[in-house]
């Protein structure tokens, strides 16, 4: 875990023991059901925790903040960010019942009283949130629409209420439809070459500046 305080220097000894505990965990369930890529299995620290902080980069929540995160898949990023943000609550949805059931068990067992995961399409989601985070999950128009009357209406963050999502390749033809955003290179932070072509796509609440 040499790494994660290296470029997350203010994580404590918990935190780090979390985080070891969680990729002990997601190896475990990974034998089990499908919750990372199989060839991703010896990268979990790089291509999964780290790529998930990588959004603290970006912000830093402030206490109550309230994320959703949007096909959490293996609770990434919703968990690393709420082993990072003790004080901010994180709602994790995904529509497949065993990952959600998976990762059910690893909250648990990493004691975490921040974050609840349920299996539901975020289409049937009534609550609202300060942020949306989401890892490559859907086309960035698909997100915004699903985030529709997703967001408070108050801003208690350092930025605007918004969508953050971590993505990769080239984003030119995918963010052609989207007036208001800001990127992130990854690559500018991180000197491993998975990131090279990795970044954090923030887009303040769209529904205050466009029509989808």
């Amino acid at each position: 875990m040499d790494l994660l305080k290296k470029y997350f220097p203010q994580i404590n000894d918990d935190q780090l023991n979390a985080f070891f505990h969680f990729e002990k965990l997601i190896k475990e369930w990974n034998k089990k059901i499908n919750l990372i890529s199989r060839k991703d299995v010896e990268n979990i620290q790089i291509h999964h925790i780290i790529h998930s902080l990588s959004i603290s980069k970006l912000i830093s929540f402030k206490d109550s903040s309230l994320i959703l995160d949007i096909g959490t898949g293996g609770g990434l990023p919703g968990i690393p960010l709420a082993i990072l943000f003790p004080k901010s609550f994180f709602h994790l949805v995904d529509r497949k019942e065993k990952k959600i059931y998976a990762i059910k068990q690893i909250i648990k067992e990493l004691g975490l009283l921040n974050v609840k995961a349920e299996r539901l399409d975020a289409n049937e989601l009534k609550g609202k949130y300060d942020f949306i985070v989401n890892r490559a999950v859907s086309s960035t128009a698909n997100i915004v629409k699903i985030c529709k009357n997703k967001f408070k209406t108050q801003n208690n963050n350092k930025i605007k209420n918004g969508i953050i999502s971590l993505k990769g390749g080239d984003l030119k033809e995918e963010l052609n439809t989207i007036k208001k955003y800001e990127l992130i290179n990854l690559s500018e932070t991180y000197s491993e070459t998975f990131f090279d072509t990795k970044k954090i796509l923030y887009i303040p609440n769209p529904y205050n500046h466009m029509d989808i």
